[in-house]
């Protein structure tokens, strides 16, 4: 979720702020399994650092989105920054964003492997993610050619009606106040994707964290 576009500040509901039970999230990880979803269950961030790490080939192509969660477990930073991966957002940061920014959609759109992370997740094993812009969406539906999803617990939802309302009462009101005090701008629910099976079986992994983790 970025760029500007609502007016009103929302304080963020609390509901959608507890990490899972232990049923839940067996219950979404079978879900998930059946949708094609591979899926792993770590206990905090480092864990997840390290799983990322485990499941990204040295060397590889990798496009980091945008994400909290990416930012507060260092697997951006490793990603990006450690010399072990051919970073994407690096090479993108270094081009021009109005006179090259053809050929960062092209980078970022053919990306071989894309890492970051998801606003809810339903027990029935369905993912949905929103954004101002939409750059990332592209990716997580079919750009990328492998896909990593790092997600606390805490956005396990009962149904896509549930993930709407995560979305609308605790995720955006978050991103939004994010963006008015690095950017002062306001964020905005453009665009949502919902994933309800992965077709291609093998492409995307989910990485569960029993810890609050991003938005």
């Amino acid at each position: 979720m970025r760029e500007s576009g609502a007016e009103k500040t929302v304080l963020p509901n609390p509901e959608f702020a507890t990490l899972a039970s232990d049923d839940r999230i067996d219950r979404t990880i079978q879900a998930l399994e059946a949708n094609n979803i591979r899926t792993y269950l770590v206990q905090n961030g480092h864990e997840a650092r390290l799983k990322v790490l485990e499941l990204l080939p040295t060397g590889a192509e990798v496009f980091t989105a945008t994400s909290k969660t990416l930012e507060n477990t260092g697997i951006a930073n490793e990603i990006n920054d450690s010399g072990h991966f051919v970073s994407l957002r690096s090479k993108i940061s270094k081009l021009d964003r109005r006179r090259q920014a053809n050929q960062i959609r092209i980078i970022a759109a053919t990306a071989e492997y894309v890492v970051g992370s998801v606003h809810a997740v339903t027990e029935r094993g369905e993912v949905i993610i929103a954004s101002a812009s939409g750059s990332q969406l592209a990716l997580y539906s079919s750009g990328a050619g492998t896909l990593l999803w790092v997600v606390g617990t805490q956005k396990i939802v009962r149904d896509l009606n549930e993930g709407f309302r995560r979305i609308e009462e605790y995720a955006y009101p978050l991103e939004d106040a994010r963006m008015q005090e690095h950017h002062n701008l306001h964020s905005a629910l453009n665009k949502v994707l919902v994933v309800n099976r992965e077709g291609k079986p093998g492409r995307t992994t989910l990485i569960f964290v029993k810890e609050l983790l991003g938005f």
